[in-house]
């Protein structure tokens, strides 16, 4: 195939594409046409028809979901919703009167509706239009009078000749240039109209980091009562019992030295006891392996622990402090739930940087069903990793295994 030949056939094949996604937009384009009457209506009532906006924004934005996720898949990129919420209540109709996504909604349903059938209808046209201006030099003088090619009426046979080939290079023109570039713009419409805008965005992005601060707060303070707990329970009452025990010795030293000596040696493994546990108060808050073997050291030392093979894909690049602390708990507590509720017979623990990120994979070939609900350890997971603006992914059909996907931002 020569060059010439491909770029034809990639033109085609494009054009193809193209027609299909404006054919397509009919599925949005004729509802959204016949609710533009409706909805002018509806606005032109809005002081009497206002309780009812509620129940009336659900099905507009219904149309446009479809036509989001529609132009997303053209586009090749992701565009977001605008709603803060998807449940849509009664007493919410002053405030949706004021959203911007409301009335972006009903902008892009008077466009879309009054250009989709239009561009349908001429994407359409355009294929069979270039093999009946081909055809029409051998059967002109069959036509009915006054038919037209190229806007010009044919009447002779130079005509006949001549302007059918013209209206096949326009028509192909159209076809080859125009439809895609209206399948394109069809999709950039929806994207400029249908997405959040920069305020929604920041909104949003505000109301997150609010809610992320909150969650780290939470965790900061359950971490705090956890250490302080086991202070209590175990190091201080230790060190008091130990205390207590060289007391006594000391009362005995002189009347019963062996007595003495036996207090003595119990206190000694209290306080060795204590050192113990003191110990494991430190390696939660920050283990020390992490300091001594890196992240990828203290992750192969996890992944030996366990009772069932762990296959490791491990990263010797460094991270911040938090950020491997952090990764290192996300796996640890991700094996835990492997060994605890998976059954699974193997697993593999993947630590990649990517850039500014730290993407940790763990995943595992068990029953699946995992569910951060039901107390298997991905609410602290998650907590833990929104704490540093991270975001968590979970896919866990029953019986396909879980794979756990945690990002963490860890600067350039």
């Amino acid at each position: 195939m020569n060059e010439a030949t491909r770029r034809g056939t990639e033109a085609l094949r494009r054009s193809g594409d193209a027609t299909r996604y404006l054919v397509g937009g009919l599925g949005t384009g004729l509802p959204a046409l016949l609710a533009i009457g409706p909805v002018l209506v509806f606005l032109a009532l809005l002081a009497f028809t206002l309780p009812w906006l509620p129940d009336a924004v659900k099905p507009l934005r219904a149309l446009a979901g479809m036509e989001r996720r529609r132009a997303a898949r053209r586009l090749g990129r992701e565009i977001p919703e605008p709603y803060g919420t998807a449940d849509v209540k009664p007493e919410d109709a002053r405030r949706l009167l004021r959203s911007p996504a409301l009335w972006r909604d009903v902008a892009w349903t008077l466009a879309h509706g009054f250009t989709a059938l239009v561009a349908a209808v001429l994407a359409v046209g355009l294929w069979p239009a270039i093999p009946f201006s081909f055809s029409l030099p051998l059967w002109w003088w069959a036509a009915p009078e006054g038919s037209q090619s190229a806007f010009v009426t044919l009447d002779s046979w130079p005509k006949a000749l001549t302007l059918p080939f013209l209206q096949v290079a326009l028509d192909a023109f159209l076809l080859l240039w125009l439809v895609p570039r209206l399948a394109r713009w069809q999709a950039l419409l929806a994207e400029a109209l249908l997405r959040p805008t920069r305020r929604t965005s920041l909104t949003e992005r505000v109301e997150q980091l609010t809610e992320t601060r909150a969650g780290a707060l939470e965790a900061h303070g359950a971490e705090l009562r956890r250490i302080e707990r086991d202070l209590h329970d175990g190091t201080q009452a230790q060190l008091v019992a130990a205390a207590l025990r060289l007391g006594l010795a000391d009362r005995r030293f002189d009347a019963d030295p062996d007595a003495a000596r036996a207090l003595f040696l119990e206190a000694r493994d209290g306080v060795e006891e204590a050192l113990t546990d003191l110990r494991t108060v430190i390696r939660g808050i920050y283990p020390p392996i992490l300091s001594d073997r890196g992240l990828a050291g203290a992750v192969r030392a996890l992944a030996a622990g366990r009772p069932i093979p762990v296959e490791t894909d491990l990263t010797d690049a460094r991270a911040p402090a938090a950020v491997e602390a952090a990764a290192y708990f996300v796996v640890a507590e991700a094996l835990t739930n492997v060994a605890k509720h998976s059954g699974a017979s193997r697993a593999w623990v993947t630590v990649r940087r990517d850039g500014a990120l730290l993407r940790i994979v763990v995943r595992d070939d068990g029953k699946g069903g995992a569910d951060a609900g039901r107390g298997s350890g991905l609410a602290g997971i998650r907590r833990r990793v929104a704490a540093l603006d991270g975001a968590t992914r979970v896919d866990s059909p029953d019986g396909g295994g879980t794979t756990l996907e945690v990002d963490l931002p860890c600067g350039s």
